[in-house]
């Protein structure tokens, strides 16, 4: 699967045989065209996403509820086919998921490529479950240019889409859903027009804090943002920030503190924050793991010791962050199902169980104490060092 940074969209993979897999074991029948997945659906007393599940194998479902819509299709006289269930319904069986490229490309580190982890992990877990539930996954790649393209091809080709952060303004996302059922993945969990599905920024920040302070005795910090206008990046760093003044602590407010979620931008400003003529803060705590990535680059590059004179944290617990040295105390976020969560809710909203907008889903964060902190890789299992150490 390649997809272009001209924003060229592409089908990730192509389920309509996934019927195969079906355990559905009824006898040879001569198929009636008239049937539909809805008829199978009223029959059996189910919603249209159960009769889904059970066309394409979804094992975690009740015996007797399987049994209720193999009975249906057999009385019915209904064979499963993909193609023209869509044709039938009116529906393409096809969800949409436009994710944002990365801008910044560091040829001296060499670990941009990372950024791309986190998209590429929600990739997968979306494309897991719109195959449970008998869709495939249309991709659609956006820069800064050519997003509107790009959304006017997931109107014409899907039956919802799925949009990750900051691909299209905030302001942007009403008139869309009007248009095209949608699922925001990540937000503040604010719109009226969309469901959102984000992962706990609020609590993992807080326990960091009190982690830092009380376990490690700083006092003095800086929030090394990802992008400002990101709603999850504002949303660690105002809990960080009010957790450190509970506790007593300072955060510095400098604007230099961005880096795009880059390592290259936190290089910059770092680079930019040496130039300033006081102390280093005593710890660096990052909205991402690849900005911190580059904190640790550039402080060690100008002869500061992590932890040692500067502590530095991240956020995601991306597979670098447990092999580089030392390695990264960070928060643990659940990626793939993330994507499975934004497919599962997208479903249920094209197939008229809920509303579009109906609140958000929450999905639960873990911090994990490394060494960039200070600790003893405390929360690393024997796994976890084995591999850092190949590393």
């Amino acid at each position: 699967m390649t997809i272009d940074d001209d924003s060229q969209i592409a089908v990730a993979k192509d389920i309509s045989t996934k019927s195969n897999r079906s355990h559905v074991t009824s006898p040879q029948l001569i198929a009636s065209p008239n049937v539909t997945i809805y008829d199978v659906a009223s029959r059996a007393g189910v919603s249209i996403a159960t009769v889904s599940r059970v066309l394409n194998g979804y094992s975690q479902m009740k015996p007797a509820t399987r049994e209720l819509v193999v009975a249906a299709m057999r009385d019915l006289r209904f064979v499963p086919n993909n193609s023209a269930r869509g044709l039938s319904s009116g529906t393409k069986m096809v969800l949409g998921m436009v994710f944002l490229h990365s801008e910044a490309i560091d040829p001296g580190l060499e670990v941009e490529e990372d950024t791309l982890l986190f998209t590429d992990a929600v990739i997968r877990g979306a494309e897991e479950e719109a195959s449970k539930s008998g869709y495939a996954l249309l991709l659609g790649g956006v820069g800064k240019a050519r997003v509107s393209e790009t959304i006017d091809r997931m109107f014409s080709n899907c039956d919802g889409v799925i949009l990750l952060d900051r691909t299209v303004p905030d302001r942007a996302i009403p008139t869309i859903a009007k248009r095209l059922p949608t699922v925001l993945l990540a937000g503040n969990g604010k719109s009226r027009s969309a469901t959102t599905i984000r992962v706990d920024n609020e609590e993992p920040m807080k326990k960091l804090a009190n982690h830092l302070v009380s376990v490690h005795g700083y006092s003095s910090f800086a929030f090394m943002a990802g992008i400002r206008t990101s709603p999850d990046s504002a949303a660690r760093e105002m809990n960080f920030r009010e957790e450190i003044a509970r506790l007593g602590g300072r955060v510095e407010t400098d604007s230099i503190w961005e880096s795009s979620y880059t390592t290259s931008g936190a290089i910059a400003a770092i680079e930019a924050r040496l130039k300033m003529d006081r102390s280093m803060p005593e710890a660096i705590v990052c909205a991402n793991d690849q900005s911190a990535v580059g904190v640790i680059y550039a402080l060690e590059h100008h002869g500061f010791r992590v932890p040692q004179d500067v502590a530095v944290t991240g956020f995601d617990d991306i597979s670098l962050s447990r092999r580089i040295t030392p390695s990264l105390t960070t928060v643990r976020q659940p990626f793939q199902e993330l994507g499975k969560a934004a497919v599962e809710v997208l479903v249920r909203i094209c197939q008229g169980e809920i509303k579009s907008g109906s609140g958000s889903r929450v999905l639960p964060t873990k911090v994990i104490y490394r060494s960039s902190c200070g600790c003893a890789d405390v929360s690393e299992s024997s796994v976890e060092k084995f591999m850092r150490g190949r590393g």
